[in-house]
Parts: C-alpha cells; structure tokens; sequence
C-alpha cells in the first residue's frame, strides 16, 4: 500500500519466509522444539524480520522515484541505510543479553524464546543487506515503467498530505521545544505510577480445558465412606453441562496426606461449552459445599506450574517453625483470617491433626491362658481388615486372586472389633500367616472372598480348579474365642501427617485467586493475616511454588529492564562512537512503556512475565525509530554541511514512511498473539496486548519527541568543556 507496487511486496516477503526456515535450521541445531514459548517467538519474528526489508526496499524505492535506475538505486540504497539496518538488529539482539542471563526455571523458559528470535534477526540482517537489494534490482521497474493508476495517486496522495500534517506538527514541536520536553519528563513519571498500579502476577491463567483438584474429606473417615464422599462430589462434577468427563481417587497417591483423593475434570470443547473454566469453577463451587464432611478445590491446569508440594489449589503459602505441635494451630488461624477476604478463594491447609486411632490393648496374660498367642490376633485382624488372597482361581484363559476381607458393613468403625473371633489352641500345622480362622471358622463375622480384578468368577461346573494358599482352608480348631475377652480397643487424636520444608515443620496454606484478583492483590492480604495471628519469632511465612516464583520475579522486573537499557546504552555507544547520540535512542522508551501498561490495563490484563517479554522487545524495537532519523540527520550534517535543525527535519520526513511502515508491519505481526483464541490461549495475549499498545503510543510520541531531544543533546554537547576546549586550542582538537 504505501509503495504502491505488488512486486515490492514479494521484496519483504521473500525475508520473511527465508528468516523463519532459517531459524527453523537453528532451532534443530540447538536440540529446541516446537513449543508455546518457541511458537509465540516465531509469530512475533514476522514482525521483525520484515523491518530490516523493508528499510532496504524503501530507501531504494526512493530513489527509484527520483529517477535513478534501479541497479543503481539498489546499490546506493543498499550502502546509505547499511549501518542503519546494523545498528537495529544489533541492538535489538542486545535486549535479549539479560535475558540469556536470567537465573531459575524463569530463565530456563525464555533462554529458548530469546535464542530464537536473535536467530531470526540475524538471519533476517544477513537477506536484508544481500537478497533484498538483489531482489530490487531484478524485480521493481524503474519510474519510467511505473504507470500508476487512479488507486495509486489516490493513495499518494493520501500518504503525502500525512506527510504534510507530520510536518506541521514537527514545526510546532520545534517551536515549543520546553514543552515537549515536559511531557517527555512526564511520561517517566507516569510509568512510575502505572507500574505501581497495574495488578501483577506470574503466568496467565489459561483456560487449557482440563479442571482438577483435591479433595479434602474428614480424617476420622474410614475408605469406605471416603469412596462415597467423593462419589457424590464427582457426580456433582460430572452434572455440569460444560463438563465431558470426570474421574476421581481417594487414598493412595491422590490422598492429600490424610482422608482426601484428587479428581480430573475434561471439559468439552471451547466451541461447544458456553463457559470458560474459571465460570465452571465458580458455578460448581456452591454445589459442592453441599456435600457435608468432604471438600473439593478445583483450579484449572495450567501448563507452566513452578515447585511447590501437591496441594489442593494453585498458589501456596507454607509457615515453618520448630514446633510440630503448635504450628498447625497457627496455619489454622491464618487461614479463618483469609477466609474473610475477597481476595483469595478455596482456601486450604495441609495440617493434618484430626486424625483418629484405635489402639488396641491385649492382656497377654489372660490370652495365653485361653490359648491364644499374639500371632494369632495378628493373622486374624489381618484377615479381617487386611485383604489377604487366600486362594487363586485358575480358569482356561484366566487366573483370578481371591481376596478374604470382612464385609463392607464391618469395617466402617472400631466396633467391629467386638465380633471378632479368635482361634484358641490352634494347632502347630495351622500357623500359617492367618489363614487358620478363615472362612471355614466363622471367626469373622460377615466374611466374604472377592476378586480384586473385578472378575466374574467361573461357575462350580467350568473347568476350572482352586488352589488355596498355605492352610486357609485347613482343619478349623474347635475352640474360637471373642477378641473382647482378653483385649480393649480406645480411639485417639492423632496427627495422620507432618510436613517438613528444609528440615524444619512446616504447614501450607493453598489458595486460588478470587475472580479479577492477582497475585499481587493477595501479597498484602497474606502479611496481614500473618502479623494478626500474633506467631512467635520462630514461626516464618514465604510463598512456595508458583508464588514463590512470582515473588522472586517481582523483585528482579525493574533490574531486567534496567540491564536491558543499560545494554542497549552501550551497544550504541560503540555503534556511534558517541555518549550523547544513544541517549536521544533511549529517549523513546518511556512512552513505550506507557503504551504498553495502558494497553493492559484497558484490556483487564494483568502485567505478567509474559508482559514483561513484551516490554522487554518493546525497549529493542521502538528505538528503530529513533535510530532512522539520527542517523540520516548525522549523515546531512557531516556530508551536505547542513545545520542541526535543518538536517534533522529533514531526517524526519524523509523516514517517516518507512517508520510507519516498520511500526505497522510489528504491530500486525503481534495481532495474532492479542487476538488469538484456542485452548490456553491467554498465555500469548499479554505479550501481544504489550507490544500493540506501545508500539502504537510510541509511534505518536517519538516521531516528535526525537528531534527535539536530538536538538536539545546537540545543544548540550556543543557547550560541553570538551568542544569549548577544542574551539580555543585546535591543536588538541
């Protein structure tokens, strides 16, 4: 459009397509992968490879308007924006130094991001100063070929009377020199503000489809009543019409340290559900505090979770102190505390005190006397609630183990301790681990033999045979003697777990965030309820996991971006040759920054690492502008003898085009990204949201901001000791 020619348009593409199979052969080489961080640095290369073809093609395209030949204009476009499409790359990759640098797993995931897109620069500078002008010279026709069309003119036109109104304003800039300064002053202090205002966190919160969570259920429960808690709650789940699937566990591996389980909820389709799953969350959260003696915290899967210990929600908050006995009680208040804010949501503590035991208490005495040995209470209440396989059923495709328990109905409490027969006076043959009062003895009331496979068994007529194990199904003593006769069972509180973090006990409190919170809301709510519980010296509070990650990066944000300018400072400075020329480069970065944070804000965005990528690229990429204009006003200066104001006004006009165009070509290349929809979408928008806003921003103020600043430091360095020195003694000159 603004070259109005569609073989300049195969000129850029060419760079594109070749740059991105380029860093493809990189990435191979590196051992990286296609990933979400690899993909997202691929898409936001579109936009910058095209910079260095298109400040080539532009300048070639002018002269080619002036009437030189195109070899010609190729050769000479080519050299005069040389070191221009140089300085850009170079200090473009220059941002991703600190980056590299980066310590921890955040380092790890954007080492690859960063590497990949210093590749593509690279690989884009090297076409820009080689294919792009062998292209040009081949493919655009000189003016006298050129027949523009009503189109054309009419876009010509449209592109010069722009041009006109960019002059106006660069006059009145000019003019109002203080002014203009002012507001460049303000624009720092406004980053200032916004950065303290915008809500913060670590990684957006993706919407991947996938809901699970930890179920907390009463201690005292037997698995049993456990297996039908959680029944109820997955069935809860599974109702919700946005939901696919579902599937729990209870015990084991998904026991949260005590009576609890884990359940795994798909969701269906983002096309076909009407919610998203944070909706889903919030409208099944009411429906399952129904269900009484049990809890389920569900939280959407992310697919970056940092560190921490398995827990019922996404962020975590541990104390650690020396006593085990009083550190669950502080945990406790904490978390009676946060409930009451509206900040955090499914709070959730991993103290485990409400455990029950039963002990029970055999008098040795009295039971030697009727006969019984202590390992014949062992084998008989391994019998009972042990689940010993007491015999295999062999079939002719088949094997089945059959598993001896007592039934359901009495094993849900101690008091079927009570209908517990022991043998007396077993014989020597039958002290096998057990199996001597099994199910030919009625010593267990309620006995029963099951599969743990589920299996039918085979009928009594199929061909099939039963071997019993050891002497369970031996001779049966006479004598069966009630286990309360020589034996008390008590039940006792008990701690079912203890935590420890560095050695030390430790108690965790889960937490997920309340629907527009952010990290950075729940930090303060967190230290007011840890200086309200009044806990001793000994007892300390630090985030864990994800938390504690988003901490750790909170902290280092401002030092990131404080490298990066610094980096950038010193790239120039060799580039130049010159203290004062990058300061007018650096210039620009404030309304970046400016543009970048209220671009998230009106978006409800919070700013996160991701958003920090993007403000990272923002420093690289918006001082392009700054850098097409210096660099051609030193050019009038040193070669045409033109005067500072006079040569930089120039400078301005003549790449105002190609800054457009570069600014619109980053800003489309990052609109995927903004837009782009799909499972965990939303891990790419803030650095597409980022990069749009302040692109745009920039776009404004830096094309008047520049000249002024350029002036102001040129009027700085004239009268600078150095210069006053020179002019009075040419010989040190």
């Amino acid at each position: 459009v603004f070259l109005r020619s569609w073989r300049a348009t195969v000129v850029p593409a060419v760079a594109v397509v070749v740059s991105l199979l380029g860093t493809l052969g990189v990435m191979y080489l590196a051992g990286f992968s296609l990933n979400n961080l690899s993909l997202m640095a691929l898409t936001v290369a579109t936009g910058f490879v095209v910079d260095d073809a298109i400040v080539v093609l532009e300048n070639i395209v002018r002269h080619i308007e002036d009437g030189m030949p195109r070899r010609e204009a190729a050769l000479k476009g080519a050299k005069e924006v040389g070191f221009t499409v140089l300085s850009i790359s170079i200090s473009l990759i220059a941002v991703f130094i600190p980056l590299l640098f980066m310590g921890g797993i955040v380092g790890r995931l954007f080492r690859e991001f960063a590497i990949t897109l210093s590749a593509s620069v690279m690989i884009s500078l090297v076409i820009s100063l080689t294919t792009t002008p062998m292209i040009c010279a081949l493919l655009l026709k000189d003016k006298a070929e050129a027949t523009p069309g009503r189109l054309s003119r009419g876009i010509e036109a449209g592109i010069d009377a722009t041009v006109r109104g960019y002059m106006r304003a660069l006059d009145w800039a000019l003019d109002n020199a203080g002014l203009v300064l002012l507001i460049l002053g303000a624009t720092v202090g406004i980053n200032i503000y916004l950065w303290a205002a915008i809500p913060k966190g670590f990684f957006p919160e993706q919407d991947t489809g996938s809901v699970n969570g930890g179920v907390r259920i009463d201690q005292r429960a037997s698995f049993a009543a456990s297996s039908d808690k959680l029944t109820r709650l997955t069935t809860i789940v599974a109702h919700d019409p946005d939901i696919a699937t579902v599937v729990g566990f209870t015990g084991g591996g998904g026991s949260r340290g005590g009576g609890g389980g884990y359940a795994f909820a798909q969701l269906k389709p983002k096309g076909v559900r009407a919610s998203g799953s944070n909706a889903v969350i919030a409208r099944l959260r009411p429906k399952l505090g129904r269900v009484t003696g049990a809890a389920l915290f569900l939280s959407p899967v992310q697919d970056v979770r940092i560190g921490g210990r398995q827990s019922n929600a996404t962020y975590q908050y541990t104390l650690s102190g020396d006593d085990a006995d009083t550190l669950p009680g502080y945990a406790d208040k904490m978390v009676a505390i946060l409930k009451r804010s509206d900040v955090l949501t499914d709070l959730d503590a991993d103290t485990q005190q409400n455990g029950v035991e039963t002990y029970l208490t055999v008098d040795r005495d009295r039971a030697a006397r009727l006969g019984v040995t202590a390992r014949d209470v062992d084998n008989i209440l391994y019998d009972a609630f042990g689940q010993r396989g007491v015999a295999t059923i062999y079939s002719d495709l088949n094997q089945y183990k059959v598993v001896m328990e007592a039934a359901p109905p009495f094993r849900l409490n101690p008091q079927a301790l009570a209908m517990i027969y022991v043998p007396a006076n077993a014989p020597q043959g039958a002290a096998r681990g057990g199996g001597t009062s099994a199910v030919g003895g009625g010593s267990i009331i309620g006995a029963t033999a099951t599969s743990p496979q589920n299996a039918t068994a085979p009928s009594a007529g199929s061909n099939a045979d039963v071997q019993a194990s050891g002497s369970a199904l031996s001779a049966v003593p006479s004598t069966m003697v009630p286990l309360a006769a020589f034996s008390r069972y008590e039940t006792r509180a008990s701690a079912s777990s203890i935590n420890h973090q560095a050695g030390s006990p430790a108690a965790t409190i889960t937490f997920n965030l309340a629907p527009g919170k952010s990290l950075s809301d729940a930090t303060p709510v967190i230290a007011d309820a840890l200086a309200q519980i009044n806990a001793p010296a000994s007892v300390h509070g630090s985030f864990a996991g994800t938390a504690k990650a988003f901490e750790d990066s909170l902290s280092s944000t401002p030092l990131l971006i404080l490298a990066a300018i610094v980096v950038i400072y010193l790239v120039l400075g060799m580039l130049y040759e010159s203290l004062i020329h990058p300061l007018t480069v650096l210039s620009t970065l404030p309304s970046a920054g400016v543009g970048a944070v209220i671009a998230l804000l009106a978006s409800g965005t919070e700013f996160s690492i991701i958003a920090l990528i993007g403000v990272v690229l923002l420093i690289g990429i918006v001082k392009k502008n700054a850098i097409l204009i210096i660099d051609f006003a030193l050019a009038a200066e040193r070669d045409e003898g033109l005067p500072p104001r006079e040569a930089i006004v120039r400078a301005s006009l003549l790449r105002f085009r190609p800054i457009v165009m570069t600014t619109l070509a980053a800003v489309l290349g990052a609109v995927p990204l903004a837009i782009g929809w799909g499972e965990g979408a939303e891990l790419r928008h803030p650095l597409g949201i980022a990069i749009i806003g302040g692109l745009l921003v920039s776009q404004v103020l830096t094309l008047l901001t520049t000249p002024v600043v350029y002036l102001a430091l040129d009027r700085f360095r004239r009268r600078s000791p150095t210069r006053t020195a020179a002019r009075l003694h040419p010989e040190f000159a």
